[in-house]
């Protein structure tokens, strides 16, 4: 098998690993909050398993990528996968047990899945020649949009499994969630052959012997070396952090003005089409023109959303559909072409620590701004908010800028 054929096999199975990845994350969304105000019995502790699940996932990001740059990504989706399964069926035994605790505690293993299907879109660039290299990496991101329209509408069928199973209600899309991450990781033990990472290592004459140093030490010296990683991953991790800060607050500021929970719903999927749906137009825009000016381009689509979002009023209102809108775009923009440049600039024995700690800082940066955001939207409200996450949109456009003078892929 060549490289061109093991590359099409390669994006052919991890995007099928997405779609059951992110059922398997997306299912349990509309529940978890519930869940975890049943369980603790205070609205206010509602929030906790999501917070808990975005910090798992940056941690989990850092630890996979380590076992990724010793074993392969094989290896490290597969574990990915099969821990994030562990984490849904502890939710389910929370629900049980009425234990707060057990759920949060699976809320952090729920974010090795998601780390999992982070990863995949960097395993889809390992044998991608650079001309493609955007392309390829955001062919898998859009898989996502399969199984994240998927997964909430199969919260039905997930209510009929618990009963069957006689567990809490609230645990069904957990429980069918489960199914998703073994299916996925199912795919990838058998399919992801060979090992593209291994496999790029092989035909550029970079031994098998594991890499000194530890993976932290590694990808430090790698930003040194080539600064445009710092400002890859700054872009990264500041537009992640103003979509979340924002995102999260969305359904609190139209249930103020009295929308309806479907209106709520619909509003979050056009969020989500946003994010997702368009990635292959934004890979080949990044492949096309540069991926500095798709990131900039990112930059202005957040700078808009939000001032759209900050003059949106309470409730249902078209401001809050094209703010949203523009919010997931502006996210999908300014994440290929900074996740691409990752990839193009980390160098091939440091690539999965470089990436590793490139998701570690955008999690961390995004469960910050999440956790800011409900402070400042109870202080001085949502349109206040919006505006603040402008500064962060400022370090995106900065790093295009700085960006667009540091020449050609390593």
């Amino acid at each position: 098998m060549n490289l061109e054929q093991a590359q099409r096999r390669t994006i052919r199975t991890l995007m099928a690993a997405q779609v059951g990845g992110a059922v398997g994350i997306t299912i349990g969304i509309a529940t978890a909050s519930l869940l975890a105000r049943d369980l603790s019995g205070s609205e206010k502790l509602a929030g906790l398993s999501q917070t808990a699940q975005v910090l798992g996932t940056a941690g989990w990001a850092f630890l996979l990528a380590r076992l990724m740059s010793r074993r392969g990504r094989r290896v490290g989706l597969v574990a990915g996968y099969l821990l994030g399964a562990a984490g849904a069926l502890l939710a389910v035994a929370a629900g049980v047990l009425g234990s707060m605790s057990l759920l949060l505690v699976g809320a952090v293993f729920l974010g090795a899945t998601s780390a999992a299907n982070s990863g995949s879109r960097y395993a889809a660039t390992d044998l991608a020649p650079a001309a493609h290299r955007a392309r390829s990496l955001s062919t898998v991101v859009w898989a996502t949009t399969i199984g994240a329209v998927a997964g909430p509408n199969l919260t039905g069928p997930a209510g009929t499994l618990a009963d069957r199973l006689d567990i809490p209600e609230l645990t069904g899309p957990f429980a069918l969630g489960s199914i998703g991450m073994l299916a996925a990781a199912l795919v990838v033990g058998v399919f992801l052959r060979p090992d593209p990472l291994l496999l790029s290592r092989e035909a550029a004459g970079v031994g098998a012997t594991p890499p000194q140093g530890t993976s932290w030490g590694r990808a430090v010296q790698a930003v040194r070396e080539r600064p445009v990683l710092g400002q890859a991953m700054a872009a990264m991790g500041c537009a992640h952090a103003a979509m979340v800060a924002v995102m999260v607050m969305t359904p609190l500021h139209m249930e103020h003005g009295g929308a309806e929970l479907r209106v709520i719903g619909i509003v979050i999927s056009v969020h989500v089409l946003g994010m997702f749906a368009f990635s292959p137009v934004v890979g080949w825009l990044a492949d096309r023109f540069g991926r500095p000016q798709t990131l900039a381009v990112g930059g202005v689509l957040l700078a808009l959303s939000l001032g759209v979002c900050a003059d949106s009023p309470d409730g249902s209102s078209w401001q809050i559909f094209v703010g949203l809108f523009l919010l997931g775009l502006g996210w999908s923009f300014a994440t290929v072409s900074a996740s691409t440049m990752v990839a193009d600039h980390a160098p091939l024995d440091a690539r999965t620590d470089v990436q590793g700690v490139s998701d570690l800082v955008t999690g961390v940066t995004a469960a910050a701004a999440g956790g800011l955001a409900g402070f400042v939207v109870g202080e001085w409200g949502y349109a206040v908010l919006s505006l603040l996450a402008g500064a962060l949109v400022l370090v995106v456009l900065g790093a295009a800028l700085r960006t667009r003078l540091a020449g050609s892929p390593a």
